[in-house]
């Protein structure tokens, strides 16, 4: 099943998608959940049963919903850098034998059309595309062989990289955690729908139309389940949390000459079944204007 979270004139909801069009789940069969978190939390059973009475209502176009994160409130959002070998190697490092990883804070996450915003401090904004993880049953220690049954669904994460920042330290924190850079969504698409692992899809990134990453799942060194098993050794996984599994090689700042994003550019990026997370570029001045419009 397809899954998004979005706005329209009745407010934030949960809903099914089939293609074009969407059914709002919020509110059907005494179900009053508006984000991922309630839904993750019911039985297989129970979800069928509120997308069935959904389906009754009838549709809602996709293209007349605003989409929103797929969280009202985040757990943890865990990420793997350098998890493809010629992306690897584009950055100089060498082929890691245990996979990098680090946080994003939620103030760094934006929905899928909301703006991306380039601070004023940087004129190195990067794009990543991404396949994203859903936890969908936490756990700790958990085996690689049974890794899978703890995922609820993938989506689309643009890492949204401020390089300069990010190359300060050793540590990647500030360059990755850039109020408005990493985006998110729309589509939620569960696990049982996909090929195990999410593996052999296309992965894509494009800015302004040109293809930048091209690239399929099956290239990541660290698969979801070995990933899923080797977090689990130092943290407790639970439902909801987000694990992004790294990008592709073609980022801008390994090109010669280098490419970043700048206000007025449009970043896609798009995962094969999953679906296509879609960016407007703006300055930090932009956004605090459009904030205090709001």
């Amino acid at each position: 099943m397809r899954f998004m979270v979005a706005r329209n004139g009745q407010g934030t909801a949960l809903y099914s998608v089939d293609g074009d069009n969407a059914y709002r789940m919020t509110g059907v069969d005494g179900f009053d959940g508006d984000d991922l978190s309630a839904l993750i939390a019911a039985d297989a059973a129970r979800v069928a049963v509120i997308d069935a009475a959904a389906r009754q209502q009838g549709p809602v176009p996709v293209s007349a919903l605003t989409p929103a994160l797929p969280f009202g409130q985040f757990g943890k959002i865990l990420c793997l850098g350098l998890n493809y070998v010629d992306h690897v190697k584009e950055g100089g490092y060498e082929i890691p034998t245990y996979p990098a990883m680090f946080v994003r804070m939620p103030s760094s996450m934006i929905a899928a059309d909301e703006p991306m915003v380039k601070p004023d401090c940087s004129d190195r904004l990067d794009y990543e595309v991404e396949l994203m993880i859903v936890v969908g049953k936490g756990g700790r220690h958990i085996a690689e062989n049974q890794a899978l049954e703890h995922v609820f669904g993938y989506t689309v994460f643009n890492d949204g990289s401020v390089r300069d920042y990010q190359r300060k330290t050793h540590q990647w924190t500030p360059g990755k955690n850039f109020d408005g850079t990493g985006a998110l969504g729309p589509v939620v698409v569960t696990a049982d729908v996909l090929p195990a692992g999410a593996s052999g899809l296309k992965i894509e990134s494009r800015l302004n139309g040109v293809v930048m990453q091209s690239a399929t799942t099956s290239e990541m060194m660290w698969s979801v389940a070995k990933t899923i098993a080797t977090v689990s050794e130092f943290a407790t996984l639970e439902p909801g949390d987000l694990i992004a599994m790294g990008t592709p090689p073609g980022v801008g700042h390994a090109r010669t000459p280098p490419v970043f994003m700048f206000p007025g550019d449009i970043i896609e990026v798009e995962i094969e079944d999953i679906g296509l997370c879609r960016n407007p570029v703006i300055s930090e001045q932009q956004a605090a204007s459009h904030e205090a419009a709001e």
